[in-house]
């Protein structure tokens, strides 16, 4: 495709935004025939098994929509092509004429376009030349890799490939095996990029959650604060974090692993690389040569950019709630959290920019390039989200959800909701190689259905909010964890490729552990959790188990 169709793509969907947001929406003021019964939930049914069998996300949503809106018009011979024209025609169009998918939409092009301009003026490699200098040892070479995976927390793709590259000199001569680092870098770039405040993810996270919340009478809140809330309930990214880090600094290892690290003390070096292609839109951008790599360049425009949508969110929600005595908590809780994110993006941008320019690293045009190239990263994940607040759109029209509640509302227990949508998750996940996919097909579903359980069983109630919060959790920690084991997806690839790591090697060192940190988050986590035990003592639990399993299986390498 030439240069110029592709740089026309941005321009057209911002343009699409501000036109559909103006022009009046169909919408169905009757039930359809098929309301609430079985072949309403076929639409995300047939999404889940096309994605699995075929490994197309964004194919398989389409379809699954199409389906849902031929069955609005009762499965009909001519319902079929009129179906087909209401994909765009009511359920896109719908989706995109929403002033808060709108605001999601251009936030995350422009986080992306920020990621572009730092990764292109050379603050990000700045980072990681500051950190890299401590990396000593083999144990000091795994922790700083760790760290750094920490360090470049805004996004997931760019984190695998700066990190990667940038520490497998550094390991290579501490005699660290490409495995290893190969699973540092997969294991911290998606669950720090999944739980941090402001990443790449968050505008795609928040999109979906908040669509799903607001087609559901009697639950009230915006999608951002919901997603802060299911943070302490992540207990798959979070525990994945922990381990990386205890696996690092004890030196111990088990299973593969263990022999890819004796392997590595004895001078063999297992290179390689994928063999399936990867999406060109997650590759690296480079700095320029010859100009300086300063730290400053990176975390300034990240710092503007969380200190704005701080102070975002205080504005907006000063001015929403009424009388002086107002304490914080009402103001955030008031706040205008789509407002906040689009100012602050705009700011990283700028300020990324005007960095850039005044030190005479980038020009206007090279500025530009950088984050357009950033900008045009997000654009698949932008279709995979339009197309998923559309499916959502076509299953509460089908009242899916209402179908679901009327045959497990009074059988399945709301406690065991977590542990069922994290099995679901990581499944999908795994299958479709796609976290984001998993996450677009099963947040509409889950949290109507969560919610109505919950209020058929009398549990709707503050007291009992923990069981949504800890469901909609396990979606995205489900999911994350499908993508770590999944020899089909990006970031796994991207983590092979980036360490000079034979992909077949890095999935299979690092599924064992990627399967017990899976298992102690349900077993520590999710389980007790949802049955009543604080989640700080699940995550007490499960650090727990994770440092005592470690030291019970594993070994060091040099013994």
């Amino acid at each position: 495709m030439p240069i110029k169709t592709l740089k026309s793509i941005p321009t057209l969907l911002i343009f699409l935004l501000l036109t559909v947001a103006a022009s009046p929406v169909a919408a169905a003021t009757d039930d359809p025939a098929l309301y609430g019964r079985w072949l309403s939930i076929t639409p995300p049914l047939l999404a889940i098994v096309f994605a699995l069998v075929f490994k197309r996300v964004i194919p398989a949503l389409f379809l699954g929509l199409w389906l849902g809106a031929w069955l609005v018009h009762d499965g009909s011979p001519v319902g079929l092509w009129s179906g087909l024209l209401d994909t765009f025609e009511v359920y896109v169009k719908t989706a995109l004429a929403d002033s808060d998918h709108a605001a999601v939409i251009l936030f995350s092009l422009m986080i992306g376009g920020m990621v572009g301009i730092i990764s292109r003026n050379g603050g990000m490699q700045g980072i990681v030349n500051h950190i890299v200098r401590w990396a000593d040892s083999a144990r000091h070479s795994c922790m700083t890799a760790a760290t750094m995976g920490l360090a470049i927390f805004f996004d997931d793709y760019a984190n695998t490939l700066v990190v990667g590259n940038a520490m497998r000199p550094v390991t290579d001569a501490m005699r660290v095996s490409r495995e290893k680092l190969a699973y540092i870098v997969d294991s911290t770039a998606a669950p720090i990029a999944c739980i941090a405040l402001i990443t790449t993810w968050v505008g795609y996270e928040v999109g979906l959650i908040d669509s799903a919340i607001g087609s559901i009478p009697g639950l009230d809140g915006q999608g951002y604060f919901v997603y802060l809330a299911t943070i302490p309930y992540s207990f798959y990214p979070i525990l994945s974090l922990a381990f990386v880090f205890m696996v690092a600094w004890s030196g111990r290892d088990f299973g593969p692993m263990l022999k890819a690290e004796r392997a590595a003390r004895a001078g063999e070096i297992h290179e390689g690389g994928p063999t399936r292609k990867h999406d060109t839109d997650g590759q690296s951008i480079l700095p320029v040569k010859d100009k300086p790599q300063r730290a400053i360049n990176a975390l300034l425009p990240i710092g503007v950019l969380i200190v704005a949508v701080m102070v975002g969110l205080y504005v907006t929600g000063s001015r929403a709630v009424e009388g002086p005595d107002a304490g914080l908590r009402d103001i955030i809780g008031s706040a205008d959290a789509y407002r906040a994110l689009m100012w602050a993006s705009l700011l990283g941008v700028l300020t990324a920019a005007a960095l850039s320019m005044s030190q005479r690293i980038l020009d206007l045009e090279q500025i530009v390039d950088a984050w357009y190239r950033g900008l045009r990263a997000m654009l698949k994940a932008i279709i995979i989200l339009i197309l998923a607040w559309s499916l959502g759109q076509v299953t509460d029209v089908l009242g899916t959800a209402s179908f679901l509640v009327s045959v497990l509302g009074d059988t399945l227990p709301a406690w065991i909701i977590p542990t069922l949508v994290f099995l679901i998750a990581a499944g999908t996940g795994f299958g479709t190689g796609s976290s984001w996919g998993a996450m677009a097909i099963l947040i509409p579903l889950t949290i109507p259905l969560t919610w109505a359980v919950m209020q058929s069983q009398g549990m709707a109630g503050p007291e009992h909010m923990h069981i949504l919060y800890s469901a909609i959790a396990s979606v995205l920690a489900g999911s994350v964890w499908g993508d770590h084991c999944s020899p089909i997806s990006d970031t796994t690839i991207l983590s092979s490729l980036s360490s000079g790591c034979d992909h077949v090697e890095h999935v299979r060192t690092q599924l064992p552990y990627a399967m017990l940190v899976g298992a102690v988050s349900i077993l520590a986590g999710s389980l007790p959790v949802a049955l009543g035990m604080p989640w700080w003592a699940g995550l007490g639990l499960g650090l727990v188990l994770l440092a005592a399993i470690l030291r019970l299986l594993g070994r060091d390498p040099d013994a």
